[in-house]
This record gives structure tokens, C-alpha cells and sequence, in this order.
């Protein structure tokens, strides 16, 4: 027994090991990635059934608890970490980790929240199927978190973000009950699709335990190139062009600047520019077809060798190997990282009509510079589904302190000039709490009206993950 019989009951549903209290077991539950959140918490629960998870959530439902649902904790706007003052419950899904269901021939399988999304995928591989989305964070993220957010990744272009592959969620609403909503139909107009409330809310309006995902016949064929183009311009013409001439068989278009492939070269392990001669922007792009003998290499050298002849790319190089492809896309998944070696960063994650990024690149890079002289924009990302990772390098030489407080002064910048080009400022990653205050003064009011009406009628004492997305 504890002096609190909330953790008490939480203990009886759970069993004690599973109600983390000590500050040194919790810890990695409260801050996330970025650290520009350090929570507390009352205590961080893991249950192991979807049983277990309602009665959790019934129990602090009625002491009054707020909860924060958490999955692999990887996320990157503070949605996934409680608060400072330590009132709220963290539920965790990690032992909620099994693949209930594989059907090959449906093309569907269920599988509990806390699966990591790289197991999904190695899961799906076996049965001779493809798991599309892939992110960064695959190996310790999780599918609960990536519908909660709705994850996007590199293959938006050709299958859609997490939300497209959703047929039906198990959910455990704010006070307690279970919606069992695992169906596998491609077709169901029964009234309101209410897994798609659920796909994107971070959380603040139930507790995925389950979901039932669309599968895809598994690539027989890959081919990858990366090109150096000598105007940003160029780049949404390349799309157009591949996206055209393949038939729409282009599985991912990726976009990054000279000065990220510079820093990924000069501080990542692997990492190198095979381009003979250094070009302003680069495009990785990959085909990908479910034949063995479909050719998607001589189509992707073809392709490529017209928009030589045209002059949309002024070079580019094909991945001759697997070694190869692996070495063109570390490039590109190792940008992030790479940036932290070069001081502060100023980052958003935005989206576009595919069209504007070029515009909105040069407009924001006038506007930034403008303020901050001598700042290192590194703009790159998924410029086949509109989402750019802006991201801004301090400049040389300036405290990095000094400079990661301009971050709110930059963010309304950039963030107005999206919003002046009808754009999102929350691409991929989510809202969460960094940017409550963002979509308080950019959205319109009717749409937040519509938000909070709906947050009310699931969760109306406003208890679960409370403070995030919408207040």
C-alpha cells in the first residue's frame, strides 16, 4: 500500500512492476527527444491488455486524474510528455505489443499499439506484403503514436500518410469504455468514420490499443537515384516529370540543399556526396514496382537521362547496389542529426501546395536573414506531399543560447509567411504544446469552435492529455 490510492488500484489492475514512481524509472517517460520539454509525473502505467488499459483509464477517470497516452516517445512538438506540476498519469503502451492478425490475402493486419513500427514492417516483409510508412524513428516508434500523430514519412507520394492506411481502431475513450472499431472493410459508410477523430488528435481524445492497417504487395523491384539540380525550381519540374513519365510509379521524392548534404558529409559516419561537382539542391528519388521484371532501372535511367537533355538536373548518380541505396538515403535520414553539430536550430514543419515550395523557400530564407544575418537556412524534406522541413542553422560564431531565443520571433515569421501561401504549420509532426499557440492565432475561428465541440463531447472534464493541440 501507498499513501495514494490511486496507484494503489492502478498497482491491483497492473501489478506492481508495471507503475513506475521512482524518478530514475520514469525518466526516460518525461522529456522528449528535442529536450525542450522536461515533465513530471504522478506515475507512468503500463498495461499489457486492452482490459488493462480501460481500467486505467476508468481508474484515474474517477479520481480525477489527467492521463498522457505514450507510445515510443519520439515525437518532437512536447505531445507525448506530460506537464511541470506532476498531476498527470502517464500511460504507456509498450507492453500492448503484439500482431494480433496478418491476412495476406485481405491485405489487412491488426496489430496492438505498442508494436514498434520497424517490427510491423519486418512482419509484413515475412508475409510478402509492404507496411508503406516509414519514418526516421521507425525503430523505436510506435503505431499507437504514429495514428495519434499521423505519421507521414517518405512514402506519402505514392500510399498517403498513416491516416490512409487506417481501416478500423480499438480505442479506450476518456472514461474508461472500449470502441471496438477492428474492421477490416475497404468500404463502410455506416455513418460517421469515427477512426479518423482519432488519427492525428495526439492523443486528447482516447487511447488507441489496436488498429487494423492496409498491406500492399511487397516491391520485387527499386531503383534510387540522387540528382544535383542547379535551381530549386527545377526540382517540383523534376517531380512533375518522373511522376509523369513513370506512370506514377515514383515511391518517394526527397529534396535537401547543398548546405545540409555539406554538414550530413562532414559529421555523420557513412556519409558522403557522390556527385562529382557540388550543386545548390539534390533530389533523391525511388521507384519501386511489385514485378521482379518490370525494369524500374532502365525506367529510372531513362527518365533521368531526358531530364538531362532537358536540363532539369545537371547530374545524378544511380544506386547500383542495395550498399548503395542505403549510402544515398543515409544522406537523407541523417540530416537531422547532423544539423545538432553545427549549433542551435530553429526547426518547422511545414507544409505547401507542392507548386509554392520554391517560393516559400525564398520568401522565408529573405525573411529570416533579414533578422538574423548570417543564419543557415536547411530546407529539405518531402517535397512530393508538400512537407518541408525548414530548418534553421545559427550562424557562425553566434551563442547558441542567445540565438534558440529568437525561436518564437522566427517561428511567427516563417509560420505567417505559410500561412500567407495557404499552407499548414503542422506537416507531420503534429501540434502538441508547442504549437497550441500557433493554431490559436492562425487558424480560423469557426475550425477551432469545431475542434473544441469535439474534444467536449468525448473527453468534457478535459482530462485526457490536457494542454495539447487544442485548449
Amino acid at each position: 500500500m501507498t499513501a495514494d490510492p490511486l496507484l494503489d488500484r492502478l498497482a491491483e489492475i497492473v501489478g506492481p512492476a508495471a507503475v513506475l514512481t521512482e524518478a530514475a524509472d520514469m525518466a526516460p517517460h518525461l522529456e522528449e527527444p528535442r529536450g525542450l520539454f522536461h515533465g513530471k509525473a504522478r506515475a507512468v502505467v503500463k498495461p499489457a491488455t486492452t482490459e488493462q488499459a480501460a481500467a486505467v483509464v476508468a481508474a484515474c477517470h474517477a479520481a480525477g486524474a489527467p492521463v498522457v497516452p505514450q507510445g515510443g516517445n519520439t515525437g518532437l512538438v512536447g505531445g507525448n510528455v506530460p506537464f511541470e506540476h506532476g498531476r498527470e498519469v502517464v500511460i504507456s503502451t509498450a507492453r500492448l505489443n503484439r500482431i494480433r492478425d496478418l491476412d495476406p490475402v485481405n491485405l489487412t493486419v491488426t496489430v496492438e499499439a505498442g508494436v514498434i513500427l520497424a517490427d510491423l514492417q519486418r512482419a509484413a516483409a515475412d508475409a510478402d506484403c509492404l507496411f508503406p510508412v516509414s519514418l526516421a524513428a521507425e525503430g523505436t516508434c510506435q503505431i499507437g503514436g504514429s495514428i495519434a500523430s499521423n505519421a507521414g514519412g517518405t512514402g506519402v507520394l505514392r500510399y498517403g500518410s498513416m491516416r490512409e492506411q487506417v481501416l478500423g481502431l480499438e480505442v479506450v475513450l476518456p472514461d474508461g469504455r472500449i470502441w471496438t472499431g477492428l474492421r477490416r472493410l475497404g468500404k463502410d459508410n455506416a455513418g460517421y468514420a469515427l477512426r479518423h477523430l482519432f488519427i492525428g488528435s495526439e492523443g486528447t481524445l482516447g487511447l488507441v490499443t489496436a488498429a487494423t492497417l492496409k498491406l500492399y504487395p511487397g516491391p520485387k523491384a527499386t531503383a534510387t537515384a540522387l540528382c544535383g539540380l542547379d535551381d530549386l525550381e527545377k526540382v517540383t519540374a523534376l517531380l512533375r516529370h518522373a511522376r509523369a513519365w513513370s506512370g506514377d510509379a515514383v515511391t518517394a521524392f526527397e529534396f535537401m540543399p547543398r548546405f545540409g548534404i555539406e554538414i550530413t558529409a562532414r559529421h555523420m559516419p557513412g556519409c558522403a556526396d557522390p556527385l562529382e561537382a557540388p550543386w545548390p539542391w539534390y533530389a533523391l528519388i525511388e521507384l519501386s514496382s511489385p514485378r521482379a521484371d518490370a525494369g524500374v532501372r532502365d525506367d529510372l535511367e531513362e527518365l533521368l537521362g531526358e531530364a538531362l537533355e532537358q536540363e532539369m538536373i545537371a547530374d545524378a548518380v544511380l544506386a547500383e547496389s542495395l550498399d548503395q541505396r542505403d549510402g544515398l538515403w543515409r544522406l537523407r535520414e541523417s540530416m537531422s542529426e547532423a544539423q545538432a553539430f553545427e549549433g542551435g536550430s530553429i526547426k518547422h514543419d511545414v507544409s505547401l501546395p507542392v507548386s509554392s515550395i520554391p517560393a516559400f523557400i525564398a520568401r522565408a530564407n529573405v525573411a529570416v536573414e533579414d533578422i538574423l544575418p548570417g543564419i543557415r537556412p536547411c530546407p529539405f524534406g518531402h517535397v512530393g506531399d508538400g512537407n518541408v522541413h525548414y530548418n534553421l542553422t545559427q550562424p557562425e560564431g553566434m551563442d547558441k543560447a542567445a540565438y534558440l531565443a529568437r525561436w518564437d520571433e522566427v517561428s511567427h515569421m516563417v509560420h505567417d509567411i505559410v500561412a500567407a501561401m495557404d499552407g499548414s504549420v503542422a506537416a507531420e509532426h503534429g501540434v502538441g504544446r508547442l504549437k497550441v499557440g500557433e493554431l490559436e492565432r492562425l487558424k480560423a475561428p469557426v475550425e477551432l469552435e469545431m475542434m473544441r465541440a469535439i474534444k467536449h463531447a468525448l473527453d468534457p472534464d478535459g482530462r485526457f492529455n490536457p494542454g495539447k493541440v487544442v485548449v
